[in-house]
């Protein structure tokens, strides 16, 4: 049975953002390196890591770019899919048949509207002439203007067009719930498109990143992603976007049956009928796990068909694990059959892929 990653990386290079137009050129990110230029060892990476501090710079902010970490079982060209055939045999070596790539500049990146779609537009267009090298096997997840609405959609339509398996959203849009009737007209478009609205790790807050820091990944990546699982469902937002498939991305899935223990509380409070175990089934809702995950108890909660799994390729965090679908296979804590959902039949649902 074929294998896909429903969460893999690719890490943005000084090439994706040579698609945009001349008027765009002043919002161009720039490389830096700590003052004097001085190239500096980064301290204490495992896992066989090197690497060196190494920063994008947009609108005055500083973000790490992570191609500036390299492991000694990826190259760098894997790792930007600079070489492609690189990428490829790596992923024959895991075993994996299919890698879905999100992006690496995660968070807000700005607060002009001009500079987002500028570097959303760029990435795009890089990334969809990348995947189309990669014999059907690279698939990606396009990233939205969402500061405005119109262009948002017109991105929406253009990724679909050129490959797009899903789009991403932060577990907070700048100062948006993604229950917020703002982004309706998306999740209407999505539905129409066959696009699941996939929230990754992160907040697009620039005032929870301001709080938090670059020190406090778990409030600022993890919390947000299941603040707006749980508040979908109470709004009932996916009910009124029955089209529509949700991703909830690199945060692992032990929380879930805390968050199905809340809302059934909540649900019977007001009494709601509780779906229980069909609460994932019954509002399209997909969550990636680790293999660190008690999936056992997991599953248990939320059943074996919305499940999937990636391994963070490309990162270095709390949820890279290089080889994690190639254990998950060897696992004997779950029945064989749920295991083949979450390796494939899953990912293809949620992803909507042909392979």
């Amino acid at each position: 049975m074929k294998i896909i990653d429903a969460d893999a990386h690719v890490i943005e290079n000084e090439q994706t953002w040579d698609y945009m137009r001349e008027e765009e050129q002043a919002f161009r990110p720039l490389v830096v390196v700590p003052k004097g230029g001085a190239v500096k060892r980064a301290p204490g990476l495992p896992g066989g890591l090197s690497g060196f501090e190494e920063f994008w710079v947009i609108e005055g902010r500083v973000f790490s770019k992570r191609s500036s970490f390299v492991s000694t079982e990826m190259s760098e060209g894997a790792r930007e899919i600079s070489d492609i055939e690189a990428r490829l045999r790596h992923m024959d070596a895991l075993g994996v048949d299919v890698h879905v790539l999100y992006p690496s500049l995660l968070g807000p990146l700005t607060r002009r509207p001009e500079v987002e779609l500028a570097l959303r537009r760029s990435y795009n267009r890089w990334i969809a002439d990348t995947c189309a090298k990669g014999n059907g096997r690279l698939r990606w997840i396009a990233v939205l203007p969402l500061l405005t609405m119109d262009q948002s959609i017109e991105e929406l339509r253009w990724a679909k067009e050129n490959g797009a398996c899903g789009f991403m959203m932060h577990g907070v849009e700048s100062d948006r719930r993604l229950s917020a009737p703002y982004f309706h007209p998306l999740y209407d478009e999505a539905g129409r498109l066959d696009l699941p609205v996939c929230v990754h790790a992160s907040s697009g807050s620039q005032a929870m990143h301001d709080i938090f820091g670059q020190d406090s990944g778990f409030s600022t990546f993890k919390l947000p992603v299941v603040g707006a699982f749980h508040d979908l469902v109470m709004t009932g937002t996916p009910a009124r976007f029955p089209e529509v498939r949700w991703a909830f991305v690199e945060v692992s899935a032990q929380w879930v049956p805390y968050a199905m223990n809340d809302l059934e509380l909540r649900f019977r409070r007001r009494r709601m009928p509780w779906p229980g175990q069909d609460l994932l089934r019954q509002n399209n809702m997909y969550v990636a796990c680790q293999t660190a995950d008690d999936l056992a108890t997991v599953l248990q909660c939320a059943g074996d068909d919305n499940i999937v799994i990636g391994s963070d390729y490309g990162h270095n965090d709390t949820s890279a694990e290089l080889e994690a679908l190639k254990k998950l296979r060897g696992t004997s804590a779950l029945p064989p059959g749920s295991i083949d959902k979450i390796l494939y039949d899953n990912p293809k649902r949620l992803y909507a892929l042909p392979t």
